[in-house]
Parts: C-alpha cells; sequence; structure tokens
C-alpha cells in the first residue's frame, strides 16, 4: 500500500495507527491487527494488547527477539507470551530466520553471522556452567 492509499484508508477510517498506550479499555472486532515490534513491550502491555482481540478479527504480531531496545534486567513481553500461548488452538507461531531477510544480501549475511556467534557464544556459556 502507497503512501497515498494509506492517507485515504486513514481518512475514511479504515486504517487507525494506535500507539498501545490508546488499546486499554478497547475490543477490536472485525479487525486485522499488527503489533509491530514486540519485543520491545513488557509482558503487562502485551497482555493488554491481547485481551484487546474481538469476534471477527485476526491478529499478526511481529519482533526481533534479538534486538530488544528494554531497558536491562527487563523482560520481553514478547518473550513471555510465546510461552504462554505456543500451545493454544488456532495460534501459530513462526520463527523466522536469516533466510527470510528480504533486504540487501549483505544484511542477510550480517544476521547469519549474528545469529552462529551468539550460538557459539551460548555453547561456551553452558560449557563453563557444567565445569562449575
Amino acid at each position: 500500500m502507497g503512501a497515498d492509499s494509506f492517507i485515504k484508508n486513514s481518512e475514511k477510517g479504515l486504517i487507525e495507527v494506535a500507539p498501545l498506550a490508546y488499546m486499554r479499555g478497547r475490543t477490536l472486532d472485525n479487525a486485522f491487527i499488527i503489533l509491530d515490534e514486540a519485543q520491545n513491550t513488557t509482558p503487562a502491555q502485551m497482555k493488554m494488547f491481547l485481551t484487546r482481540i474481538g469476534f471477527g478479527s485476526k491478529v499478526v504480531i511481529t519482533g526481533d527477539v534479538t534486538q530488544k531496545d528494554l531497558p536491562a534486567g527487563q523482560i520481553s513481553g514478547l518473550d513471555v507470551a510465546v510461552k504462554v500461548v505456543k500451545n493454544l488452538e488456532d495460534i501459530s507461531i513462526i520463527h523466522l530466520t536469516s533466510k527470510d531477510v528480504v533486504r540487501h544480501p549483505l544484511v542477510q549475511q550480517i544476521v547469519k553471522a549474528y545469529e552462529e556467534y551468539e550460538q557459539k557464544s551460548e555453547s561456551r556459556s553452558r560449557t563453563r556452567r557444567r565445569k562449575s
């Protein structure tokens, strides 16, 4: 959807962009809802968002758990939600990898390099914990 189409549909009230802070108290019936950058939600914000889903609605939640902008020590609402809802019927969780990156080919290589680095770091940490 281009910018002009977005503006027209926004003016008609067909599209709404709303911060999470304005979701409390609402029920979103017959809507297609996208929560982007969900890795930056708190567990309370995520629970509040998930409980806004109304009849006839579809929800897509996106987030990159490797790119959290939360304060140190703060748990991501996305991480918690994946654990909480993983066994619920009618919910699908899809994990994307570097192969799914649709940007410059160099970005795909960078993401893959980070994945490999993080796997090696995690493996080293597990080895150290076992020796302790």
